[in-house]
């Protein structure tokens, strides 16, 4: 799982993607250029988006409305960093799914969303070693049954279905098909 972070390139881009790095994601940076961010953001497959507006903010807020509407993103989070004091209101009524905030805010976003992303996965892990680990009690005790040498546990004993105390009626007879009507070719009309 990745965060893509949309920054122009300049002197500043390394020392923030440094900073939203010690979150402890794993942070892809791109500029927002199209198609680029695009093809980056269908091949990582990001839980996160952030785009900084510190340079060429109309071209970041359509960056950023173009990501939210696409298939392949519009499910990932959306993080707006250092949007114009003039653009903020524009932007939150295009963009009113995004979060607004610093880097800082965001990379403590980042380490929370880090921290329940590898607890989902450690219960999905738990929950799939106890199923196996049913899976074979349940194999055991099955060939334990087969082999005659012991009773199967009362749980995995199905009861026999009653006896039907009236036979199935017999099915009604289909009735033929009728054949279509065939229609009649116009007569042609006769002169007086």
């Amino acid at each position: 799982m990745s965060v893509i972070y949309l920054h122009f390139d300049n002197d500043d881009r390394n020392s923030r993607l440094a900073r939203l790095q010690k979150s402890g994601a794993h942070v892809v940076v791109a500029e927002p250029r199209w198609p680029g961010f695009f093809e980056l953001a269908k091949r990582e497959k990001p839980y996160a988006i952030a785009i900084d507006f510190s340079q060429a903010p109309s071209h970041s807020l359509e960056t950023a409305d173009y990501l939210s509407k696409a298939k392949e993103t519009r499910d990932a989070a959306l993080f707006l960093l250092r949007v114009p004091a003039d653009r903020q209101e524009a932007v939150t009524k295009r963009l009113p799914q995004a979060t607004i905030l610093t880097e800082n805010e965001l990379s403590g976003k980042l380490a929370q969303m880090e921290r329940d992303a590898a607890e989902r996965a450690r219960q999905k892990k738990e929950a799939a070693a106890a199923a196996k680990k049913a899976a074979r009690a349940a194999g055991a005790a099955a060939r334990a049954a087969a082999a005659g040498k012991g009773k199967p546990p009362a749980a995995s004993v199905k009861p026999k279905p009653a006896a039907k105390a009236k036979a199935a009626a017999p099915a009604p007879k289909k009735k033929a098909a009728k054949k279509p009507a065939v229609a009649k070719k116009p007569q042609p009309k006769k002169k007086k």
